[in-house]
């Protein structure tokens, strides 16, 4: 039971590329779901992942050929006590952002294609709103 949401985000927090599946999916799986997605974006030269992403997914990723710069760096957690991990703020800023709405607070929808698309009107509103205060300001 459950959904587990995979996000490809820029250094601001706003959404490149979504990817919503089952929980009983691994996250290293997960994200080779979310990773040919990054192929439209020629521009990325760093993406940072979570230890959750650990394993084969780097010689992986580096099969792929994603962009000719692109690297895939997994940011590990500190071997003792608390610390911030590089970035990782900017990913779950965003999954905050969309906590705010009524539809992606829970898991309300039955099919996951419906939760990706939620999530790209959301994000869609959040970069409107804030290109409406830079016009009207």
């Amino acid at each position: 039971m459950g959904r587990k949401r995979h996000i490809l985000v820029d250094t601001l927090g706003l959404i490149l590329a979504v990817i919503v599946h089952s929980a009983g999916i691994q996250d290293r799986d997960g994200a080779r779901l979310l990773l040919p997605k990054a192929l439209r974006f020629g521009w990325l030269r760093k993406i940072w992942a979570d230890s959750g992403y650990a394993g084969k997914l780097v010689e992986w990723f580096k099969e792929l050929g994603v962009g000719r710069a692109a690297q895939l760096e997994i940011v590990k957690k500190p071997e003792q006590g608390f610390q911030v991990l590089p970035k990782r703020w900017v990913v779950e800023r965003t999954f905050a952002w969309f906590g705010r709405y009524r539809r992606l607070s829970k898991d309300y929808e039955v099919k996951t294609s419906h939760s990706e698309a939620f999530i790209y009107a959301s994000a869609t509103h959040l970069m409107l709103r804030r290109l409406a205060k830079l016009c009207f300001n």
